[in-house]
C-alpha cells in the first residue's frame, strides 16, 4: 500500500488530510514538526511527502532541501503562499507540485495520484510500455544512474539532485544514446510529465538538467540541441 506523510503544524489539517487519503485506501503518518518528520522518515519507507512550508521556527523550503538532498521521494508543497514567485522557488527546491491553502481535499487527493502515478511508475519507459529490469544501471562520463534505486551518482561518488522530471529525462536520453529526440517524442515517451502547464517546458528542463550534468553549461558535452529537430545525448553509454 502506498505510504504517505503529511507534515504540517495544524492539527485540523493534519486530521482533515487523513481521513480523507485513508478513505482513499492509503496508509498515512503525520509530523508536526522537522524533528518528527526525520523520525517518521527513520523508521521506515515513505512514498510521498505533504509538506506544509510553514512549520512554526522550522523553514519548510530549507526541508525540502535537505528532504532531497538525502532522499528520492516525492514532496508536494502545501502553503498559504501562493504568489508566483513562491511557487517558483519551491518547484526549483525540487517540489513534485505545489498546493495552495485553501484548498479542496479532493484535489489534494488527485495530485498525490497524479505525482505518484509520474513517480511511482519507477521509470518513464513503463508507462511507454517498456519495462525498466530491476538493476539496470547506466553510466556516461560524468555519472552512474541507477534505475532501480532512482539515483545519479557522480564520478566522485556523490549523488547529483535531480528533481523526478530531471531523472526522467536522463534516463530517457541514457537509453536512447546518439539518438535525436524531437519534443513531441520527449513529450510521448515521458507522457506521464505535465508538460502543457509552460511553454518550452522540455526545453526549461533540460536546461535545468543540463546545469547539473554538464561540465560547461555554455558548451554542453552530453545533451546538445540538434536546431530545429530537438536534442540528442552524444556522450557514449554503457550498462554497468
Amino acid at each position: 500500500m502506498i505510504h504517505l506523510l503529511i507534515v504540517d503544524d495544524e492539527d485540523l489539517l493534519r486530521t482533515l488530510l487523513r481521513n480523507r487519503f485513508e478513505k482513499e485506501g492509503f496508509v498515512v503518518t503525520e509530523a508536526r514538526d522537522a524533528t518528527e518528520l526525520w523520525q517518521r522518515l527513520d523508521a521506515g519507507r515513505v512514498d510521498l511527502i505533504t509538506l506544509d512550508l510553514t512549520l512554526g521556527r522550522d523553514d519548510g523550503l530549507a526541508l525540502a532541501r535537505e528532504i532531497r538532498a538525502k532522499l528520492n521521494v516525492p514532496i508536494i508543497m502545501i502553503s498559504a503562499k501562493g504568489e508566483e514567485i513562491d511557487r517558483v522557488v519551491g518547484l526549483e527546491l525540487g517540489a513534485d507540485d505545489y498546493i495552495t491553502k485553501p484548498f479542496s481535499p479532493r484535489e489534494v487527493v488527485a495530485r498525490v495520484r497524479a505525482v505518484l502515478r509520474r513517480y511511482g511508475a519507477g521509470s518513464p519507459f513503463e508507462c511507454a510500455g517498456v519495462a525498466a529490469p530491476n538493476g539496470l544501471r547506466l553510466a556516461f562520463q560524468g555519472g552512474v544512474l541507477d534505475v532501480a534505486r532512482r539515483e545519479v551518482t557522480s564520478d566522485s561518488g556523490g549523488l547529483i539532485d535531480l528533481t523526478t522530471t530531471e531523472f526522467n529525462l536522463l534516463e530517457l536520453f541514457l537509453r536512447h544514446p546518439q539518438r535525436v529526440l524531437t519534443r513531441d517524442e520527449i513529450m510521448n515517451l515521458l507522457k506521464g510529465q505535465d508538460w502543457s502547464a509552460f511553454d518550452r517546458s522540455v526545453d526549461s528542463a533540460i536546461a535545468r538538467l543540463r546545469k547539473k550534468i554538464e561540465p560547461d553549461v555554455d558548451r554542453p558535452r552530453h545533451i546538445k540541441t540538434v536546431r530545429s529537430v530537438g536534442y540528442v545525448f552524444s556522450s557514449e553509454v554503457r550498462k554497468v
